[in-house]
């Protein structure tokens, strides 16, 4: 009894301290650490925010409140015995803790990214940002089922797939992988197979070049892939998906912290997918596994680390031939089915990568930020592929149903390094704030001795013991010649009309064998920036000196270095009208050398001059409904000089010139957000004009390959958050590109298409279930194309089901 009463008299002399803690976008905050000043009393926030601290002393004290990413914040409360005292806590995102690097992951799960780094290495307001930067969050990837980087295309203003490959148009111009960045560092990438996007926390476009921070860009656009990081608090999520062609996908999400003080946290990504195709012969099998690590041993350093392995197992697709050769030829002639190939071609590709960025805060007005990137990538490849061209007869006239054919075999390797070094200082003058900025960026990529690639293609000669490139009718006596008098290729010809799916013997060809050639490039560059901002003014000022070099015959006695240099100017500026509108307007110039191969490759006809560019941008930026809706208007024009094109020469397929200039103006709009807090959509319209403007006579004045003048597109999700159907979703999408050139003939067009997709999902207790239809309508349409032996179909209807938990 003595023990109840005196149990009863310490409660009764004690209160308790409960509440909340959200972010300032409203959602709770798990594992916030709530402390007593002085005292060894606190107590942590749950799933919900909620949190908890019992018996505490009548008193005053200051109640501490800390969480990764967000200011710490600290309030006097006084607690009177036997009572208990409500504290409901808002936290700021600490834009000064994350402001250099990105070390900690995303908590948003929302389709607005109102933060990005690629547009000025810093953690800067995309409405601060004097430039056009599109967002693709993981939460539409993941309502659209999204899995590769071409899907994404369908979600950004002025974005259309050029291939089935990794390759792009943005603003009228070509992008491909040779300048995809990661975590805003240079990758190897890879251009025939689209990685997978399960580790992917966002992607990011910052439209027009973006030299002046990151060298070596293109001038449509640059893409930067932003992986996953730790979060402080536990996450885990598993996934399953099946659906049309064969589908079958799994994927995995796991975070948290591995040392209770969160000092040391975690995250796995693990994607895999076994998939065949609507296209004859084709099909993926990939996997991605991809750890990471943040290592928090102070309030000053933050350290992360990124391995990313990835394995893919496929054939080439090459693209959908058409009986032709000739305007007017119906693209219907053959199916969208129909590839080229034989039954044991494969393509076996592996990479890894491995990134690592530091940040040290030396004072609050300093720190130094390194991040470096080793990446290595190899292929093994033997395919059947056309030769562009159509199987002459006798005469050497095309035969317009049999595509001629090369086979290629090729083993190679290659590696990129990325050093990434800098310094921000935040400072004032006056009245003006600063974020200076002074770095210096080095990149190299290689591919070592040990490469090798067989080929076989042309014809046979009359002895049948060598092969001659090309046919020339009036030598028909050096040739071996059919029955028809036709000559023989070296490669059997593919028959449009009755295609056969062989398994085929390399020892039936005559190849040529080749030691590929080791090739180097470095680039590195010095670069300044300051962010200024007085008042509503806000002006960004930058400049990078950049150099260039290129060995020539690598490692080999003629082995010769070519060096070039650029000085790249940035310069931009934003206005605030009012909280919700801010204009901007922007110059700014690019750069982009050709690559190490296409300079060294003998048949190409190099050496080349390197891509220059410019950018003139102006628009605004909007904010409606209390930041949860995002919109931006941009108008634009972009010239670039020395673009390398095929030369469309017959006798020598690979053979390069340079166009003297392009130029693309146009105008993009992008709506994105929340309408209502379960009301979501992501909408995108451009108009672009992109022609040749200098070049050969007859090409000035044309519109660019691959460019359409009219693209947009809009995806809208719903889910009912109250009754009977609460949890239940709607999701529907259309996307409409306008009438296309492909990029070697002016023969035909790819006509403009529209493509409708939906889905419905339920989202009950951690569970999700959701369908998606794509291409209900069962349109059927092209995304990109080179000439007649080559053009890119999309899918036909299909469905993907996927189920997923949450623990």
């Amino acid at each position: 009894m003595c023990l109840c009463m005196s149990l009863s008299v310490a409660v009764a002399q004690t209160g308790e301290i409960s509440g909340s803690v959200k972010s300032d976008k409203g959602e709770p905050i798990v594992g916030a650490s709530m402390q007593l000043k002085g005292t060894t009393l606190g107590a942590a926030s749950n799933a919900n925010g909620v949190f908890k601290i019992a018996n505490v002393a009548a008193g005053n004290y200051t109640l501490v409140v800390k969480s990764l990413g967000y200011k710490t914040t600290s309030r006097e409360i006084t607690v009177v015995a036997g009572e208990v005292l409500a504290q409901n806590f808002t936290l700021d995102e600490d834009k000064i803790y994350a402001q250099e690097i990105e070390v900690l992951g995303r908590k948003a799960r929302t389709y607005t990214s109102d933060i990005s780094f690629v547009g000025t290495k810093t953690g800067t307001d995309i409405r601060e940002t004097p430039q056009s930067i599109s967002v693709v969050t993981k939460e539409l990837i993941d309502d659209r089922q999204m899995y590769r980087i071409g899907e994404v295309a369908k979600n950004v203003s002025g974005v259309n797939q050029f291939s089935h490959y990794n390759d792009l148009t943005i603003r009228g111009f070509r992008s491909q992988d040779d300048v995809r960045l990661i975590n805003g560092l240079r990758s190897g990438a890879f251009f025939f197979t689209q990685p997978l996007l399960v580790n992917i926390e966002r992607v990011e476009v910052i439209k027009g070049p973006a030299s002046a921070l990151f060298g070596n860009t293109y001038p449509g656009g640059t893409v930067n892939m932003v992986t996953k990081k730790p979060l402080a608090e536990e996450r885990k999520s598993i996934a399953f998906t099946t659906g049309s062609f064969n589908t079958y996908r799994g994927a995995l999400d796991f975070t948290g912290p591995i040392l209770e003080n969160k000092s040391l946290l975690y995250r796995v990504n693990v994607g895999y997918e076994n998939a065949q195709s609507f296209r004859n012969l084709q099909f993926n099998e990939a996997l991605t596994v991809a750890p990471s690590v943040t290592f928090l041993p102070s309030e000053q350093t933050s350290v992360n680390f990124d391995l990313v392995f990835t394995d893919i197992n496929t054939r080439l697709d090459r693209g959908q031939p058409i009986f032709g050769a000739s305007a007017g030829t119906p693209l219907s002639t053959t199916p969208t089915s129909l590839a080229l190939g034989a039954a044991n071609d494969h393509y076996r590709v592996r990479d890894l990568y491995l990134t690592i960025a530091l940040n040290h805060r030396f004072a609050s007005w300093l720190s130094a930020n390194i991040g470096y990137m080793k990446f290595a990538f190899s292929e093994d490849l033997f395919e059947h592929r056309n030769a562009r061209t159509f199987t002459p007869d006798s005469a050497g006239r095309p035969i317009t149903d049999l595509a001629q054919m090369q086979v290629f075999q090729r083993i190679q390797q290659r590696f990129a390094d990325n050093l990434s070094a800098y310094f921000v200082s935040n400072f004032k003058t006056g009245d003006v704030e600063h974020v200076a900025l002074v770095g210096y960026d080095y990149v190299q990529r290689t591919r070592p001795i040990g490469g090798a690639q067989n080929t076989a293609d042309g014809f046979r000669n009359a002895a049948n013991t060598g092969t001659i490139a090309t046919y020339n009718p009036a030598n028909r006596a050096a040739y071996r010649l059919d029955a028809r008098g036709n000559p023989v290729p070296n490669v059997p010809s593919f028959s449009l009309g009755s295609q056969q799916y062989l398994i085929a013997n390399p020892s039936d060809y005559i190849f040529r064998r080749a030691q590929l050639a080791a090739t180097f490039f470095g680039a590195h560059g010095i670069y300044v920036q300051d962010q200024l901002k007085w008042n509503n003014l806000s002006v960004l000022l930058g400049l990078r000196q950049e150099f260039y070099s290129d060995l020539e015959n690598f490692q080999t006695p003629t082995e010769r270095t070519v060096t070039q240099r650029a000085l790249l100017p940035r310069v931009g500026a934003v206005y605030e009208l009012n909280p919700t509108v801010n204009v901007y307007a922007t110059y700014t110039q690019g750069y982009l050398p050709q690559t190490a191969s296409t300079q060294i490759e003998p048949n190409t006809g190099g050496p080349f001059d390197p891509l220059i560019s410019n950018l003139v941008e102006g628009g605004a930026k909007l904010s409606f409904l209390e930041g949860n809706l995002l919109a931006n208007v941009a108008l634009y024009r972009i010239e670039q000089n020395n673009v390398l094109i095929n030369a469309g020469d017959p006798t020598n397929p690979n053979l390069l010139r340079q166009r003297g200039q392009e130029r693309s103006v146009g105008i993009e709009i992008e709506l994105i957000g929340n309408i209502l807090p379960n009301w979501s959509v992501n909408a995108v319209y451009a108009y672009n004009d992109a022609r040749i403007t200098q070049g050969l006579d007859a090409e000035i004045g044309r519109i660019k390959e691959n460019a359409p003048n009219t693209s947009a597109g809009i995806w809208t999700k719903y889910t009912i958050d109250n009754g009977v159907l609460n949890g239940v979703g709607f999701g529907l999408g259309v996307n409409y590109v306008g009438v296309r050139f492909p990029s070697l003939t002016r023969l035909f067009q790819l006509p403009a298409y529209t493509v409708v997709d939906a889905s419905v999902f339920y989202n009950f207790n951690k569970f999700r279930i959701a369908a998606n239809f794509n291409n209900i309508a069962n349109e059927t349409y092209w995304v990109g194309g080179y000439d007649f032996l080559a053009i890119f179909p999309g899918a036909p209807r299909n469905f993907l089901v996927n189920v997923g938990y949450q623990f």
